[in-house]
């Protein structure tokens, strides 16, 4: 069962449902303690969010599919989960080169990494997703306390994660293996 979603713009919620992005990096909601992003779950849904995502953010290819994206917006009081992620490991990136070598592993445009990245202080969470399509949308109301810049919402509902891996496993386990080669995971406590 899966009671937490994590809010991703739109854009890379949909890259992602797609398999064309096999990571999500994060820096840190300005709402979440301290600023800093934690990993605290490897495993929640997908919460699609529209709020900060600008074409030159992205991809030129991905800022294209960006008037898409926001036309299948919902009402604001609807929250469609239609994707849960499984991360099978953390990482961190402590040096630029690393972060700037995950390129084809997601949709932001290279300035966006760089910004991201140097953003307070110097690094970016890597997370491997091991992306799956539920059987069918969830609708969730969208409730007050989940606005704002923060990473995890709390659903307050367990939902059974059925569903199928967008990628196989022969390529998301090469994805993993090339990602392992450029940065190397982090110990969770």
């Amino acid at each position: 069962m899966l009671r937490f979603a994590f809010k991703e713009w739109a854009v890379v919620c949909r890259a992602l449902a797609e398999g064309r992005q096999t990571v999500i990096l994060r820096k840190g909601g300005i709402a979440e303690e301290g600023g800093v992003f934690r990993p605290d779950h490897t495993r929640f849904w997908l919460f699609p969010t529209y709020l900060h995502q600008r074409p030159d953010s992205l991809k030129p290819a991905d800022a294209a599919r960006l008037p898409e994206v926001e036309r299948d917006h919902l009402p604001t009081g609807v929250i469609r989960l239609t994707h849960y992620v499984e991360v099978p490991g953390v990482f961190r990136a402590d040096r630029l080169e690393q972060a700037l070598d995950l390129h084809s592993f997601h949709v932001w445009s290279e300035s966006t990494v760089r910004q991201r990245f140097a953003y307070r202080e110097p690094g970016l969470y890597v997370l491997p997703a091991r992306v799956y399509a539920a059987p069918g949308p969830v609708d969730v109301p969208n409730r007050p306390e989940y606005e704002g810049c923060k990473t995890w919402v709390d659903l307050g509902v367990e939902i059974p994660p059925a569903g199928t891996p967008v990628l196989s496993d022969r390529a998301f386990a090469d994805a993993l293996e090339a990602i392992d080669r450029t940065i190397h995971p982090i110990q969770m406590a």
